[in-house]
């Protein structure tokens, strides 16, 4: 399909102990679903109470807060927005990036000056900034590109949307520092 990235399993990973991170749409509908009924749950004996029907039954209630976290977290998830596949994969040699529909894009270690994984939001982004971008090895053929490059602190960096990343950004953070400080 044009426009999406290249999948992992298209492309060899660079060493044997590669660790591959990549977005799943499912998770994301479960977590939002989850939250969504979470919320809903809690709100609705406030909205009774201000409605005067306390005397209703309380299952109605359970069952209009799975709709409607069913119904928002899969128009969610499965919005075109989420859609756009982002992975990492890490591994001794450098790290893989192809986010959002973009071309992968494989740096070694010494050929990143710093990589940052923060909050924006409620969104999780990766900055990468290579040392220069001479040294970015496009991994895959012709297609939509490497990932977006944003200007940050530390320079022009590579930017990816973690939001839906599993194993999730706090395993990519911890398997960061273990590749990038040894």
């Amino acid at each position: 399909m044009e426009g999406m990235s290249t999948a992992p399993e298209d492309v060899a990973a660079p060493a044997d102990d590669a660790v591959l991170f990549r977005s799943s749409p499912v998770r994301t509908f479960l977590v939002m679903a989850a939250v969504i009924m979470v919320a809903y749950l809690a709100v609705s004996p406030l909205v009774k109470v201000l409605i005067h029907s306390a005397d209703d039954p309380w299952w109605p209630t359970v069952v209009q807060a799975v709709v409607i976290g069913a119904l928002v977290a899969g128009g969610f998830a499965f919005s075109a927005r989420s859609s756009l596949r982002t992975w990492v994969r890490v591994s001794a040699a450098g790290l893989e990036l192809a986010a959002q529909g973009s071309d992968p894009v494989w740096l070694a270690w010494p050929d990143i000056e710093h990589i940052v994984v923060r909050r924006a939001g409620a969104r999780t982004v990766l900055e990468v900034t290579p040392v220069n971008l001479d040294v970015v090895h496009p991994v895959e053929g012709a297609g939509p590109g490497g990932p977006a490059m944003a200007e940050t602190s530390s320079g022009t960096s590579y930017t990816a949307d973690l939001t839906q990343l599993w194993p999730g950004p706090r395993a990519l953070r911890k398997e960061l520092a273990l590749r990038m400080h040894p």
